[in-house]
């Protein structure tokens, strides 16, 4: 097991490697949420997310030989980032597999880190098989990414952060993906200040943690694709769900609408780039999961920002529509000289703004004389998409509102 010392101790070991992220008081997001939130901005470590700690911590437990011979892990995202990282800061070489299917950039930049990538497994389970064979037969100390005493460790110390640097928070917001993250964080505040909540919050479409809840222990969940990817982990770590079911007070999934809006609000209220997972905290405040924090003091753990920029701006995307301010409708016209025009005005009159039209002929039914127009629209929120859709129905038109697939 980890106690409390173990992460005070990781939390002077890795003192001169890993800074102290700030925890700032956000008086936009306090004021959307009804809570005063102070914000763990752990997406400003040099790799991107709270990994640091840990990696830096396993690597300067290893004895020298060890730590000379190397270290292997399997992993497609901010474990490998951080070992790499700090891996050659320490002189110990590092290999990581990665699945088939992990993203270039994350490859090209452990390469440039100087670590040996292997790419082996259509699956992540096949990574992690071949890369346990490789530490078998190279010798190499084999670094679990969530589920290792020296990373659970390493992790605690953003619990430790958090205390000194937020008086007296009423509740902490971790996302969920291994459970490395929280059961170090659950420990060393429920350590400290045992009043304080800490709530667990876990994407849907890969709710491994709620299963394991159910089961009393780990269980193999099906990982969906979800945008909250650095959590989509099908089996939370034995260790990790001992420790944080003994300090959790509450778990909870959100929805990818409500991922996809956080994402969006930390980029407006912020100016903050946060990954799906990291985001997922702010998440659960949005869709009125914790009503019961109401002008609580909360911190939301913003673990992670490696995300894609080609991601990111199909997430706002998504975001916009799950926030009302983007909509797209088919309505069915007259062809004849004026239909586009009475469209058109009649949205100009709702005060909504078209990004774009087109037109289907081929598709639009028996009558040739009428027109399917394919509509995208902004507008300034649910309420203003209600005001333009009474307008269209008054005026006699006809029109299918996509995107209720958007999130299925």
């Amino acid at each position: 097991m980890v106690a409390l010392a173990d992460i005070v101790a990781a939390r002077d070991r890795i003192a001169d490697g890993v800074a102290v992220t700030p925890c700032p008081y956000s008086s936009r997001l306090s004021e959307l949420t009804g809570c005063t939130i102070f914000c763990k901005l752990d997406y400003l470590h040099p790799t991107g997310s709270f990994k640091e700690r840990g990696a830096r911590n396993a690597l300067l437990l290893l004895d020298g030989a060890s730590r000379s011979r190397g270290v292997i892990a399997a992993s497609a995202g901010n474990h490998a980032l951080a070992l790499c990282y700090h891996g050659r800061d320490l002189a110990a070489p590092v290999t990581v597999v990665m699945p088939e299917f992990a993203p270039l950039i994350k490859v090209s930049t452990c390469r440039r880190l100087g670590a040996r990538v292997i790419l082996e497994g259509a699956t992540f389970n096949e990574a992690v098989d071949h890369a346990r064979r490789l530490a078998d037969a190279e010798g190499l100390t084999y670094v679990h990414g969530f589920d290792d005493p020296a990373i659970i460790a390493g992790a605690g110390v953003a619990g430790l952060e958090i205390i000194e640097q937020v008086s007296a928070p009423d509740a902490i917001l971790v996302p969920v993906g291994g459970a490395g993250l929280i059961a170090g964080v659950s420990l060393a505040v429920k350590s400290l200040r045992k009043e304080t909540q800490i709530i667990g919050v876990e994407p849907q479409r890969c709710a491994s943690y709620a299963a394991a809840a159910q089961a009393g222990r780990p269980v193999e969940v099906a990982a969906r694709p979800t945008l909250a990817d650095g959590l989509a982990v099908g089996r939370v770590g034995e260790l990790a769900f001992e420790i944080a079911r003994r300090h959790i007070d509450r778990h909870l999934t959100v929805r990818e609408e409500d991922i996809a809006l956080a994402i969006l609000r930390l980029v407006e209220c912020e100016k903050a780039v946060v990954e799906g997972g990291g985001a997922s905290s702010l998440a659960a405040l949005l869709a009125g999961e914790l009503p019961e924090l109401a002008g609580k003091r909360v911190v939301l753990c913003l673990c992670g920002g490696n995300i894609d920029p080609g991601v990111l701006a199909t997430v706002i995307e998504k975001g916009l529509v799950a926030d009302g301010r983007i909509c797209r409708f088919t309505v069915h016209i007259s062809d004849r000289p004026g239909g586009l025009a009475q469209l058109t005005r009649l949205i100009a009159e709702a005060g909504a703004s078209v990004r774009e039209i087109s037109h289907d002929r081929a598709f639009c039914g028996a009558d040739v004389a009428s027109v399917n127009a394919l509509c995208l629209i902004e507008t300034r929120d649910r309420e203003h998409q209600a005001e333009l859709f009474t307008r269209l129905t008054a005026a006699g038109l006809r029109f299918h509102l996509h995107g209720e697939e958007l999130f299925e």
